[in-house]
């Protein structure tokens, strides 16, 4: 089902998650899947978990310190969303992030980064706080974390990004599904020159010890956990505008995405040949605020924006342009989030508003 026809059935179904009349057979052919929260939401994160499908936690956007983050799973008898666990976190979250366990055979956690860097255990739909990690034990001051990430080959490591200049890397106790998680600072560096927006793990040269940042400096960096003081500047934006997101292709490991803050164009970088993008994209007419590649292709990655638009493109003929998208999705709202979830590669996540959807491609 092609997204260009989403938006048709999403007009057909003014409220998405009510389910039509009918059979369940009938409720699983929808294309397209809402959740509406009761407030405004930012964060959002797709499970990989086997026994998990259409397991997604969302966290609230709200200017003061009560926030909240739900739990919903899709339930695909009924053809609706049900709301499965809700707890409170003080700042609104900057990620979410589950597990990156795709066996089902760790404990279920969920990572959350604002303030702090929280880790949470879910359990019988309830989630309650594991551990607060917090490397700035002298001073009642802490730094906002911007983002973090989940280290897919070693579970056990997370890397997260500070507004403070510095990206710090953790190390994890998690043990087995019993006992207590529990979290080391293994290191910290001073990534870039000026804030740092986005940190991402990559898999490339089979291993677990490469990510690269982004930051307010307008710098794709990249490092080595097993030679930090040394880092290599993949690209720099020529107008030294704040670089806000990245995201590493997750078949061919060459490649990654980026963009620059108020931009409408995504810059696909090749490693191989840093400094000059391989490829744009600029079918967007505002601000770009999300990227995410194809969990099972090498050649499609997500965009979405604050054009209310979520669009797929297909970079396979880089380095000549790319023009035009291959599938468009039209929100009623500014889209903030998009993700391409490993677990379900046949549907894309998107937030906007108060509202969650999945839409099949």
């Amino acid at each position: 089902m092609l997204m260009a026809t989403a938006r048709q059935q999403q007009q057909q179904q003014q409220h998405g998650v009510s389910p039509p009349s009918g059979s369940s057979s009938e409720h699983k052919k929808k294309e397209i899947y809402r959740y509406s929260a009761p407030w405004p939401l930012y964060g959002m994160s797709w499970s990989v978990r086997p026994d998990r499908r259409f397991r997604i936690a969302v966290g609230s956007f709200i200017e003061d310190y009560s926030n909240k983050v739900q739990i919903v799973q899709l339930d695909e008898e009924q053809g609706h969303f049900c709301l499965r666990s809700v707890f409170d976190h003080p700042y609104p979250t900057t990620k979410i992030q589950w597990i990156p366990d795709q066996t089902g055979s760790q404990a279920d956690l969920l990572a959350t980064s604002g303030d702090y860097l929280r880790i949470w255990r879910v359990s019988n739909n309830e989630a309650r706080q594991e551990c607060l990690l917090n490397n700035n034990k002298s001073s009642e001051y802490c730094a906002p974390l911007t983002s973090f990430d989940w280290n897919e080959t070693d579970i056990n490591i997370l890397g997260t990004s500070s507004i403070d200049t510095t990206c710090t890397i953790w190390e994890l106790q998690t043990g087995q599904v019993i006992g207590r998680v529990q979290g080391n600072v293994k290191t910290q560096l001073i990534a870039h020159d000026k804030e740092v927006h986005d940190i991402a793990f990559t898999r490339a040269g089979g291993g677990r010890n490469l990510f690269a940042s982004v930051g307010s400096d307008g710098s794709v960096r990249m490092f080595d956990l097993r030679s930090l003081e040394h880092s290599t500047i993949l690209y720099e934006d020529p107008q030294q505008l704040p670089l806000l997101r990245l995201s590493w292709n997750k078949q061919d490991h060459n490649y990654l995405a980026t963009f620059a803050m108020e931009k409408s164009e995504v810059i696909i970088l090749d490693v191989r040949v840093p400094s000059v993008p391989v490829a744009r994209l600029g079918n967007h007419r505002a601000p770009i605020n999300g990227i995410t590649w194809a969990p099972h292709s090498s050649c499609h990655v997500c965009t979405a924006a604050d054009d209310h638009q979520a669009l797929i493109w297909d970079i396979q003929q880089m380095p000549r342009p790319i023009d035009v998208p291959i599938l468009a999705y039209s929100a009623d709202g500014e889209i903030n989030q998009v993700q391409w979830p490993v677990s379900q590669p046949d549907w894309i996540a998107i937030c906007y508003k108060n509202n969650l959807e999945i839409l099949r491609v």
